[in-house]
C-alpha cells in the first residue's frame, strides 16, 4: 500500500457495465483494488472482473492529519460501477491511544461507505517500541470501528506485524480480520501467487501485488467473503451521517442514455466496442473521463477524443451542474468556485455549507466535488464565481 509515501503512474479505468440493481455477491475468491489519492478522483480498476475497492479517507501521522480529497469521488465511482466500496484509514498512531482517539474522532463521522462495510486500519509505519501498547492502540481503534457500525480490519505486512504487534490478540477478539500484504516481486501480477501467501491465522484479504497492472496498482483477493459486508441482500445500508458519495454513485448508475446531457462528465463503458462511425474503441480511451460536448439523437460527442459514441455506451460520473430536489440543492464545483460564492447563490453562508457538507477545511474544495445545501428556496440556479485578488471564503 504505502500510498501516502509513494506515487504511482496510474491511468483511470473506464466503467464496467453492471445491472442497475447493483453488485454481484458471493465474494469468496473475488479480486479487487485499494486506492489513495494517487489513483485519481475516480480511482481505477485493473480488470473488468474486479468486484471491490477500498478507498483511503485520510490518516494520522502521529497526530498530524492528512485528508484524502479523492475519497468521496472514488467511493461514488466504485458504487456507480456496481462495485463494493469500502474504506481504510492510514493509522500511524504508534502505541498511543490518545492519538488513535483523535484519528477515529476525525474520520469515523466522515465515512461514506455503507454501514457494516469494511473500515480497515492501515498500520504499516510509526510503531512504537512497546509491542503491547501498539496492539492496544490497534484494538482500541478496531473496537471504535465496530461500535460505529462497521466491519473492522487490520492491514499491514507480515514481518512488520510480527515485529511490532501481538496479532493473535487481534484475531482472538476479531476473528478473520487481517488484511495482509506479501508480494513475490514487482512484475505485473494479475492473479494471486499463493506460493507467497503470508502464513498467518485470521487472514481474510490477501494483497498479493502492488503491480496488479503495468504502472502500479494494488491487487487483493477476498478469501472469506468479508467484502460482502455492507452489501448483504444487494442493498447497501447508509451510514447515519450524510453520504453524498453513496448517493452520487447510485445516481450515476441510474442515469439512462436519454438522460445523458451536454456538460456531463462520463466514461465509456468497458464493454463498448465501436464508435458511432464503426471504428473500434481502443482500451486506453476507456481509461479516461470526458465531457459531453454535444448530443445528437442517440449519440454524444466527447471532448479530447472528439468522437461520437452511442449514449448507451457511456456512464455518467456527474450531472454537469446544479440541480435540486425539494429543498435540497446540489452544485458540482467548477474551476474558480469558492464556498462563499456557492453559498451566496443559495442565500446562505460558507459556514453553513461547510457544516452541512462536513468540510473540515472550507478552503479545500475541488473541481467535480458535490456541494449540497438543505434549506432556502428550491430550484435555485448555479452560478460560477471566479476568484479575484483579495477574495477569501468569509
Amino acid at each position: 500500500m504505502k500510498k501516502l509515501i509513494k506515487k504511482a503512474a496510474i491511468v483511470m479505468v473506464a466503467f464496467f457495465v453492471v445491472a442497475a440493481s447493483g453488485p454481484v455477491f458471493a465474494a469468496v475468491g473475488d479480486q479487487g483494488v485499494d486506492w489513495s489519492k494517487y489513483n485519481g478522483d475516480y480511482g481505477n480498476f485493473g480488470y473488468d472482473h474486479d468486484k471491490f475497492a477500498i478507498a483511503q479517507i485520510g490518516g494520522s501521522y502521529g497526530g498530524s492529519f492528512v485528508d484524502q480529497a479523492t475519497y468521496s469521488t472514488q467511493v461514488a465511482s466504485a458504487i456507480a460501477q456496481g462495485k463494493r466500496a469500502h474504506t481504510y484509514i492510514w493509522y500511524q498512531v504508534g502505541g498511543s491511544q490518545e492519538v488513535a482517539k483523535a484519528a477515529l474522532d476525525r474520520y469515523l463521522p466522515k465515512i461514506q461507505t455503507p454501514k457494516n462495510s469494511i473500515v480497515a486500519l492501515d498500520y504499516e509505519s510509526g510503531a512504537s517500541g512497546d509491542k503491547q501498547a501498539n496492539t492496544d492502540a490497534i484494538l482500541y481503534g478496531m473496537r471504535r470501528v465496530k461500535a460505529a457500525g462497521y466491519t473492522p480490519m487490520y492491514y499491514s505486512y507480515k514481518p512488520y506485524t510480527l515485529a511490532n504487534v501481538n496479532y493473535k490478540q487481534i484475531i482472538k477478539e476479531f476473528p478473520n480480520s487481517l488484511w495482509i500484504a506479501e508480494y513475490p516481486n514487482y512484475e505485473v501480477t494479475p492473479v494471486p501467487n499463493y506460493s507467497f501467501f503470508p502464513s498467518m491465522d485470521g487472514i481474510s484479504v490477501f494483497q498479493f501485488t502492488s503491480t496488479y497492472v503495468a504502472g502500479g496498482l494494488d491487487g487483493n483477493v477476498d478469501l472469506t467473503g468479508i467484502t460482502d459486508k455492507g452489501y448483504e441482500d444487494g442493498n447497501a445500508t447508509k451510514p447515519d451521517t450524510d453520504t453524498p458519495a453513496t448517493d452520487d454513485g447510485k445516481d450515476a448508475n441510474e442515469v439512462t442514455p436519454s438522460e445523458i446531457e451536454e456538460g456531463m462528465t462520463v466514461t465509456i463503458k468497458f464493454i463498448a466496442t465501436n464508435y458511432s462511425t464503426g471504428q473500434a474503441i481502443p482500451k486506453w480511451v476507456k481509461e479516461n473521463s470526458y465531457k459531453v460536448l454535444q448530443k445528437s439523437g442517440n449519440k454524444v460527442l466527447l471532448d479530447n477524443i472528439m468522437s461520437w459514441v452511442a449514449a448507451s455506451d457511456v456512464q455518467a460520473l456527474d450531472t454537469g451542474g446544479s440541480n435540486s430536489t425539494g429543498n435540497t440543492q446540489t452544485h458540482i464545483v467548477q474551476s474558480g468556485d469558492t464556498l462563499s460564492g456557492i453559498a451566496s447563490n443559495w442565500g446562505t453562508n460558507w459556514q453553513e455549507l461547510a457544516r452541512q457538507n462536513s468540510l473540515s477545511n472550507p478552503n479545500m474544495i475541488y473541481t467535480g466535488q458535490v456541494i449540497r445545501f438543505t434549506g432556502g428556496q428550491s430550484g435555485a440556479t448555479s452560478r460560477t464565481y471566479t476568484v479575484r485578488s483579495g477574495d477569501n471564503l468569509s
